[in-house]
């Protein structure tokens, strides 16, 4: 009772989403359940489900496959409706959302086209009572009869220790079997069975036929029928893997790479991995990989002595990456998928390891040579870019960092020069200072010296920032001279410059002639307050001072020092200003 309850009141409550979606099939996702090879199969299954359940349509998926679905649903209608089939076992434990896009001509209901992409023709499951459809309907193949159980053990016995292996795997995935994957079909595996032929609609025997066995099996393999998985043969790359070639396509070669593009709007992306090399190439390969926009940062990571995996999280995506040196060549694979369908995902990346397969033969290093080389791609691959950037400077010697708070809001991670991570351990977002100490300890080149006291009105200062956040691969010097010690409205902490500054430069220290540091340089005004473009502030040395002091940072002072030359103060502004980047 409280099981048909439950579905009752869940039906209620998606059943205005349900409808409401049906306007725009781009808009819509389905729940696929089911996939047979044989239309009045489907037919006879989907008539079974549309007693039980509301909502029961069936499609062809291509390649002679029809698909059993329920929808469509808004996404997160979907996902509720998934969860709670699930739990009460209305539906196969391996179902999964669907795309409108991976749907065909529609085969059930009888004569409905909800897609407005045509209907399959085929003799309709009627009545007895009702007249026999029109000649001019071709009726679909009927499957071989059923078997009697003493027939379906003979036809058991000639099943292989895999064979039987995948009918457990199956059973388990649709939430009847928990026992040993052991091929061995014991009191375990039977009960199992019956329990899986009363919950379709067959008479619980325990033992399956052979149409009963295809169908758990088609059910089981719905997730890799739906995306096309087949066989892939890439000759060039010398490498042979089942692949979702229903959802990707081969596009081009990219040393190391064969790019398999999307060809749907699932998203998905394949990269075959082949090249010469040692463990030094290797090894530079997990390095680069973790640099692209197809790895997202969250996730693990793993590099043994002559292989890598690298799992990515974020953005959108999924991605899983694994590569293995032998005999001198370096060879893997790349899957991207995207995020929120990761039931689908975890079938076909299983079959991609499973399958993978080396054979004669490695992408040539000079393939694609010809091909326009940008800076901010590799090998075709997008690098991975920071949100934005900004500048810096190390207070200490151990590579603790004063910033603009601005740099850092937001980030889901922070990185200074790329290369290493730094939390954010103080701020005044008053004043718009930021306190980053790095994850590991670094060793600075120079540490910033601040001054004790005001600096002289209308004296010589100098930003030293990453004017093009990054693009230039060092900082650079902006000139500038003193205006006021004071902001606009007469605030203490702020200092006036005259100067014409990047964005990217916020954040950089401002220092007079002697290399002392007087301040820092703020962004422009959140205010939206118009300025001359010669106009800028800093964040003077005593607020700063303050803000470290607050941090438990002890930063000693000096006085007024003698000037310094021209290649000194560069020296000293490139050892201690650092990029602080903020990625998502």
């Amino acid at each position: 009772m409280i099981r048909v309850f439950a579905t009752f009141f869940l039906t209620l409550m998606i059943s205005v989403s349900a409808v409401s979606a049906q306007q725009s099939s781009e808009d819509v996702v389905w729940i696929q359940i089911e996939a047979h090879p044989n239309l009045r199969v489907a037919q006879e299954r989907a008539k079974i489900y549309s007693d039980a359940l509301a909502d029961v349509n069936g499609f062809s998926l291509g390649g002679s496959w029809y698909g059993i679905v329920l929808g469509p649903y808004a996404r997160q209608d979907a996902e509720r409706v998934l969860r709670v089939y699930r739990r009460e076992r209305q539906i196969p434990r391996d179902s999964f959302v669907a795309r409108s896009s991976a749907l065909d001509q529609q085969f059930w209901p009888i004569g409905a086209n909800v897609l407005n992409r045509g209907v399959v023709v085929a003799s309709p499951i009627l009545p007895a009572e009702t007249p026999e459809p029109a000649e001019t309907i071709v009726a679909a193949p009927k499957p071989a009869a059923d078997e009697t159980p003493s027939e379906a053990r003979r036809s058991e016995r000639a099943l292989n220790s895999e064979e039987k292996k995948a009918l457990q795997i199956a059973l388990q995935a649709s939430g009847f079997y928990n026992a040993r994957i052991d091929g061995a079909f014991g009191p375990g595996t039977r009960r199992s069975m019956a329990e899986w032929q009363t919950f379709n609609g067959y008479e619980p025997s325990g033992i399956l036929t052979t149409v009963q066995r295809r169908v758990l099996m088609d059910a089981y393999n719905a997730p890799l029928i739906s995306v096309g998985m087949a066989r892939r043969y890439d000759n060039q790359a010398g490498i042979e893997l089942d692949m979702p070639l229903g959802a990707v396509r081969f596009s081009t070669y990219e040393p190391p790479f064969a790019h398999y593009d999307s060809q749907s709007d699932l998203g998905a992306r394949v990269l075959l991995i082949s090249q010469p090399g040692t463990k030094a190439t290797l090894f530079g390969l997990y390095e680069i990989m973790q640099t692209l926009e197809i790895v997202p940062l969250n996730g693990p990571r793993a590099r043994g002595k002559d292989s890598f995996t690298i799992e990515g999280r974020g953005n959108g995506i999924v991605s899983y990456t694994q590569a293995a040196l032998k005999n001198g060549e370096i060879k893997g694979f790349t899957l991207i998928w995207p995020e929120g369908d990761e039931d689908r995902r975890t079938r076909v990346l299983t079959e991609m390891k499973a399958s993978f397969t080396r054979t004669n033969g490695v992408l040539d290093p000079a393939t694609g040579s010809n091909i326009e080389q940008q800076v901010d791609l590799i090998s075709g691959l997008q690098v991975r870019k920071p949100r934005q950037s900004r500048s810096g400077f190390y207070v200490d010697e151990r590579g603790t960092v004063v910033t603009v708070s601005e740099a850092v809001k937001g980030c889901a991670r922070v990185t200074l020069d790329h290369d290493y991570q730094a939390e954010v351990v103080s701020s005044d977002d008053a004043l718009g200072v930021a306190v980053l100490r790095p994850k590991v300890a670094l060793a600075p080149m120079a540490v910033a010296n601040f001054r004790d006291g005001a600096p002289r009105l209308n004296s010589g200062v100098t930003v030293s920032g990453f004017s093009y956040e990054g693009l230039l691969g060092a900082s650079t010097l902006t000139r500038g001279t003193l205006a006021d010690l004071r902001g606009l409205r007469g605030e203490t902490e702020l200092i006036r410059l005259a100067m014409t500054p990047q964005d990217g430069d916020a954040g950089g220290p401002v220092m007079d002639a002697g290399g002392t540091v007087i301040g820092m340089l703020l962004p422009d005004l959140p205010t939206g307050q118009k300025l001359p473009k010669d106009v800028s502030f800093a964040a003077d040395a005593r607020a700063l001072l303050d803000v470290l002091d607050a941090a438990g940072l002890r930063t000693p002072t000096v006085s007024e020092g003698a000037n310094v030359s021209p290649d000194e103060l560069g020296r000293r502004a490139n050892g201690m200003t650092v990029l602080v980047s903020c990625w998502d």
